[in-house]
């Protein structure tokens, strides 16, 4: 599902227009990144919790030519799923026959 199918399924669950339901998506992603890079978590209670959280300096390989290269410590977004999302998840899955 991208953003343009997500606000067409928001707006008809929520009766409201697609413009609407885009302004109030955005003001809401605007929210969570500005709170998440300022350092507060934001927590969506049975959704989950959006957070920074702290990457190590580590080496790494380029790619094309094999030289070892150092990678610098950063901090970065971490998204963590909640109890409900995951049972809901874990039964969605089990619904669904296997793939062969």
């Amino acid at each position: 599902m991208n953003k343009s199918e997500l606000l067409a399924a928001i707006a008809e669950k929520t009766n409201q227009s697609k413009a609407a339901t885009g302004e109030f998506l955005d003001a809401t992603i605007a929210v969570i990144e500005a709170a998440v890079a300022s350092g507060d978590p934001v927590a969506l209670v049975g959704f989950g919790t959006f957070k920074a959280a702290p990457r190590a300096a580590r080496e790494g390989k380029n790619p094309k030519t094999g030289e070892k290269i150092s990678i610098a410590a950063t901090t970065v977004p971490r998204f963590t799923a909640g109890a409900g999302f995951k049972a809901m998840v874990a039964g969605a899955k089990a619904k669904k026959p296997a793939k062969k």
